[in-house]
């Protein structure tokens, strides 16, 4: 999933100086330039040093949260984003799909499956449909570690659909094929018995 950026006013108490004020408005942009670029560790001193200062707002706090997922720290990037997302439902549909996904895949990568299922399903609904192909192959894997075959197959062929019809692309060859592996494999979990005569055992 791709980042965004988003620009919003850091709410300041009045009764602050003007010059902190403008100090800690910079060091806001500061922040959001950080994370734009890619240095989390920095754009995450910056957010957390302001959220203790001034109580950042939800959204603003949503960083704290994506900056811990894009350190492969999923335990906090959860914690964080579990507790907000609820609270960011005003938000453009893109923007949301962004948070939505990181916690997704901090559940997934903490082999939380249960709880990730419920947000990458919250993805499908507000991501591009080139997105969708990415929610749709992972929801398939939560489904598969929790032996729900059927669930998995249709999202496993969800994914595949979405691939070849909006990320047709030479990268995902190798994802398709396993893909498609994975859907025979499931089939014969479904259909056992036509798993059988489809390859019937050698005569004596």
């Amino acid at each position: 999933m791709k980042r965004i950026i988003l620009l919003i006013c850091l709410s300041i108490p009045l009764s602050l100086h003007a010059q902190s004020r403008h100090q800690d408005t910079e060091k806001l942009g500061m922040a959001l330039e950080y994370f734009t670029y890619g240095k989390y560790h920095e754009a995450l001193l910056l957010f957390q040093k302001l959220d203790k200062d001034y109580q950042l707002n939800a959204r603003f706090r949503a960083y704290i949260g994506l900056c811990y997922y894009y350190e492969w720290e999923y335990e906090k990037a959860a914690a964080y984003l579990d507790e907000l997302i609820p609270q960011l439902d005003a938000l453009a549909p893109h923007e949301r799909s962004v948070y939505y996904y990181a916690n997704a895949e901090s559940h997934f990568h903490l082999a939380q499956y249960k709880e990730a299922i419920p947000y990458y399903e919250s993805v499908l609904t507000v991501c591009y449909d080139r997105e969708k192909g990415d929610a749709f192959y992972r929801l398939g894997f939560c489904y598969m570690f929790q032996e729900q075959w059927a669930n998995a197959y249709e999202c496993m062929e969800s994914a595949a659909i979405f691939y070849r019809r909006f990320r047709n692309i030479d990268d995902l060859e190798a994802r398709l094929a396993q893909i498609d592996n994975m859907l025979k494999g499931l089939n014969a979990y479904l259909h056992p018995q036509s798993s059988v005569e489809a390859n019937p055992s050698p005569t004596k």
